[in-house]
């Protein structure tokens, strides 16, 4: 590849940034607003799915667990709007490591659990196998969305675009 192709591969970089914002933007407020939704009808198992790691006392995760789903659909709203969305992103990156880490931790300690995420969860049964690695690597996936919009949180559509009426696309001075 010749220092031409090259610079102009780093050249369309500012044009095509905020567009992969957006499909980032859209896909965390997706994932939100599902997890969310999947837990909001039924607190009591959310705060029971969170007891299942067994790293809070139950009074405690049950609390957790039951504002969890209201968390997760105000991020999804937030993220979707693309209002404050570094904010959000970087409570977003916050909630992802600690989700990371309560499955990793889980792992490491031979608990048979689901880890809740996007419904239910809780202990298993006797003899389902937990799927902690697939889990822990779809969160790594969603933690990089939310990172992107950490570093770069400017996108089209997005109400913080609207609030200050700065233009999306970068000069290429910038």
């Amino acid at each position: 590849m010749s220092v031409t192709q090259s610079s102009s591969r780093f050249a369309r970089w500012p044009i095509v940034r905020p567009w992969i914002g957006l499909a980032a933007r859209l896909g965390l407020a997706a994932v939100w607003l599902v997890a969310g939704a999947s837990k909001v009808e039924d607190l009591a198992a959310s705060g029971r799915a969170v007891n299942a790691y067994q790293i809070f006392p139950y009074d405690v995760a049950a609390v957790i667990g039951a504002a969890l789903p209201f968390i997760e659909l105000t991020l999804g709203v937030l993220v979707l709007l693309g209002l404050a969305t570094r904010l959000t992103a970087g409570v977003s990156v916050a909630l992802l490591v600690v989700f990371i880490a309560g499955i990793i931790s889980a792992w490491t300690r031979g608990l048979a659990i689901d880890c809740g995420c996007f419904g239910i969860g809780g202990e298993l049964a006797d003899g389902q196998t937990p799927s902690y690695l697939p889990e822990i690597l779809r969160d790594l996936g969603f933690l990089a969305l939310a990172g992107f919009l950490l570093i770069w949180p400017r996108t089209p559509f997005s109400v913080d675009g609207w609030l200050t009426g700065e233009p999306v696309v970068e000069d290429e001075d910038e």
